[in-house]
């Protein structure tokens, strides 16, 4: 399916002139980003990072760009979808515009689940539990090389499924890495419901400020429904984070994806002014 939709979006670039003046273009390349490598001491491994930079980008200009940090963001995963919707929403003045990096995946079960003490779930996934080196990773080596690297602004973080439950952990345990929250069917059912169990007493433990988180589930059982439902109560309770619950119900845990980002994106802004650079 994610094949399919590839090459239609590539179809749809090659005969857009709106989007292929943006590109230079020959016989044997077509540049949507660029490919980085990050030399990760904390994790032990060489990441590779797919940038895109948008049209008129100046490392020289004292624009400062909003950065969408993409889980699951390589380059045959959710990379291209996610830039595509973020050239358009640029394009129609809905966004500013906006640097994606996106985080190639190497073992995404391993990144972004916590220790579990579910037994079939470490007989099924053995490499499951690395999520706080991640984040420790995303706070210490990754943002920091990219602030040094381009001109930034504000920070959004977009994850959906296990992605969701990462950006869910890093709202609850170090809302500051980020001031936007695009969650898309979080799997909060991890270890029981473990983290959705402890977001009340994290809550009290942070100070969140300037704060927005979007939400989105779709029909996907009732323990995700319900637990998406949960999770934007629970951080509602606080009264200093904007939170949005977007039930999308004609989507399915493989067709929310796009719908959910494209609505989040242009939530999260709805109130913000659009300064083409």
């Amino acid at each position: 399916m994610k094949k399919k939709s590839f090459i239609l979006f590539l179809q749809i670039l090659f005969i857009s002139p709106l989007f292929a003046q943006q590109y230079t273009i020959n016989e044997n390349i077509f540049a949507l980003g660029i490919v980085d490598k990050i030399q990760s001491a904390i994790l032990g491994e060489t990441r590779t990072l797919n940038i895109y930079l948008p049209e008129g980008y100046s490392p020289d200009s004292a624009t400062a760009y909003p950065v969408i940090y993409l889980l699951d963001g390589s380059a045959n995963e959710d990379f291209i979808h996610i830039v595509g919707l973020v050239q358009f929403l640029v394009m129609i003045e809905k966004m500013p515009p906006s640097i994606v990096v996106g985080i190639a995946n190497i073992d995404r079960r391993r990144d972004f689940t916590f220790l579990t003490a579910i037994e079939q779930d470490k007989k099924d996934y053995p490499t499951t539990g690395g999520s706080a080196k991640f984040i420790t990773f995303v706070e210490k080596e990754l943002q920091p090389y990219i602030e040094k690297k381009y001109r930034t602004g504000s920070k959004t973080i977009i994850g959906q499924s296990l992605g969701g439950l990462l950006a869910t952990e890093i709202l609850l345990k170090k809302p500051g890495l980020f001031n936007n929250y695009i969650i898309v069917s979080p799997s909060l059912w991890w270890n029981n419901e473990s983290l959705l169990n402890e977001a009340p007493g994290l809550l009290k433990k942070q100070v969140l400020k300037n704060t927005q988180v979007y939400i989105s589930v779709g029909s996907e059982g009732k323990q995700m429904e319900d637990d998406a439902k949960k999770l934007s109560e629970i951080l509602q309770t606080p009264g200093n984070v904007k939170v949005n619950l977007v039930p999308l119900p004609e989507e399915n845990h493989l067709t929310i994806l796009h719908n959910s980002v494209y609505k989040g994106l242009e939530i999260l802004n709805a109130k913000k002014a659009i300064n083409t650079p």
